[in-house]
């Protein structure tokens, strides 16, 4: 009997012990600060981020490609550095584009559409990833042409993953409308979404993004569609556009959160690009009093390590470009022309402005939306007159210099505008060549703004290694992955847009 009991107590004294351990378990083991969703704005904020440089993943494309191109920076170097300084495709570099935004900022966008397209409530966050989706592919066919865009994005919601590709000018279509209703639709009396990183819920300035870029994305159509250029240039006046450097569209960085670019050109690749002939001339010859800002020269320097700071010399009479042309090894045959020791004693991009790690990055600019109407002023898409639009256009860059903690004294800035007048017969060049300077370091504008305007007048670059049967790159080519995993959409869009060559020119870019 004593042995029965002491078995039973045994055994009621285990289950209580289990069924204790057991109470509770869910709860104990549920992480309260992990979180298991996320806001759609947070995901917005996140696409925005990632567009940021291309997050890292482009900076090297940016570099290589967009910067050259438009011969603002350029490298001697070949092997991973080769791109559009010698006019070569680099199979490395010319998918970053194209592989951050479809597997990246597009995911993210179509994520928050999907999350809040049946919200009231969040009417003006699906309303804001809209117009950023538009920005986003804006970039994408400029880039490459036809792409993929109506199926894009639809791998996970829909298991499109062979989505076709679209035809430039029906994507073109479909960005202007979308700027237009997603502009049209923000809803100013909504409470502020404050989690928001580029204008902090502020609903207006939004609108004023959005109409912005309906600017941007119709004067691309200057050559092709005049009609239609000209319609949504008004569309995107009448609606509001930018006002003043305040609306700019910016992403800010810190000491933690670094502005990529200045990251990469602080570190790995410090000793690797300069800034090219044709910039640094443009600037010197008309007396810019952004030269000394952008630029920096380490006078004397033969090597990397004699990059010091007691070398440094922003002033902008000792300012060298690096020719175009040439590579590491050729580049010595022009030292002594250019007044030079080495490579490395020609001017590089500022560290201490422009590209401090904490610098902030313009999607958008007032500067820009200014001379892109002083051009439709010029072509009579807009009341006003051209040299009001484009005196306001350059004194905005001007003054934007106050974000990199350089600001240019009124005094100069009076003195420059005085400098540039708006000549009668030149005034595509004048506008175009101004928006170049004010697009530095937004290099996909720059690029695409370049093809699109022809100006500045650029020489064709004389590398002889060139494997550019014309001018200049007007895209790149397609990323080999697309061979592997889609290539019955590929060679349809190849068979419409023409070679996946570095000369084949994307729709709008007629000659």
């Amino acid at each position: 009997m004593k042995t029965k009991l002491i078995y039973t107590l045994a055994l009621l004294l285990s289950l209580s012990l289990f069924t204790g351990c057991d109470q509770g378990f869910d709860e104990l083991n549920t992480n309260r600060v992990n979180p298991t969703s996320l806001a759609p704005s947070m995901v917005l904020n996140k696409a925005i981020i990632s567009t940021t440089y291309l997050d890292g993943f482009g900076t090297l494309g940016m570099l290589t490609y967009n910067f050259a191109i438009v011969q603002q920076i350029i490298t001697p170097y070949g092997s991973s550095l080769s791109g559009g300084n010698y006019d070569q495709v680099n199979n490395s570099n010319t998918p970053l584009v194209w592989t951050n935004f479809y597997r990246n900022v597009l995911k993210q966008l179509v994520a928050v559409l999907d999350q809040t397209k049946s919200d009231p409530m969040q009417s003006n966050t699906y309303n804001a990833a809209r117009i950023w989706k538009a920005y986003i592919f804006m970039i994408l066919t400029d880039t490459y042409g036809d792409i993929p865009y109506f199926e894009a994005g639809q791998g996970y919601t829909n298991e499109i993953i062979t989505p076709k590709y679209d035809s430039q000018q029906a994507i073109y279509k479909d960005i202007l409308k979308e700027f237009d209703e997603a502009s049209a639709a923000l809803d100013t009396k909504q409470a502020a979404v404050t989690t928001d990183i580029l204008y902090g819920g502020d609903v207006a300035k939004w609108k004023k993004l959005g109409y912005s870029f309906m600017l941007r994305a119709a004067m691309r159509l200057t050559k092709v569609d005049p009609a239609t250029a000209e319609s949504y240039v008004k569309k995107a006046v009448a609606g509001g556009v930018f006002q003043s450097n305040a609306d700019n569209s910016i992403i800010r960085h810190t000491a933690i959160y670094n502005n990529y670019i200045a990251n990469h050109l602080a570190a790995r690749e410090k000793t690797n690009f300069y800034l090219a002939a044709p910039f640094v001339n443009y600037l010197k010859d008309n007396n810019d009093p952004r030269l000394p800002i952008f630029a920096v020269r380490y006078v004397g320097a033969k090597g990397g390590q004699e990059q010091t700071a007691s070398r440094a010399t922003s002033d902008p009479k000792v300012q060298v470009g690096m020719p175009m042309g040439y590579n590491d090894v050729t580049i010595s045959s022009v030292l002594q022309q250019n007044g030079v020791a080495s490579l490395w004693d020609f001017s590089q991009v500022n560290l201490n402005t422009v590209l401090k790690l904490d610098s902030p990055e313009f999607h958008i600019t007032y500067a820009q939306v200014q001379l892109l109407l002083a051009e439709a002023a010029v072509r009579g898409w807009v009341t006003g007159s051209p040299a009001d639009y484009y005196t306001r256009g350059i004194r905005a860059n001007l003054e934007q210099m106050a974000s990199y903690g350089a600001p240019i004294p009124e005094a100069s800035i009076k003195a420059y505008l005085d400098s540039q007048p708006l000549a009668a017969g030149k005034e595509l060049d004048q506008i175009n060549t101004q928006y170049w300077v004010a697009s530095f370091l937004d290099g996909t504008e720059a690029f695409a703004n370049f093809r699109r305007s022809g100006f500045p007048a650029l020489k064709k670059n004389p590398y002889p290694g060139s494997e550019v049967k014309g001018d200049f790159i007007r895209r790149l080519p397609y990323p080999d992955s697309e061979i592997v995993v889609n290539s019955g959409s590929l060679n349809e869009a190849i068979g419409r847009q023409g070679p996946n060559t570095l000369d084949t020119r994307v729709w709008w870019d007629k000659k």
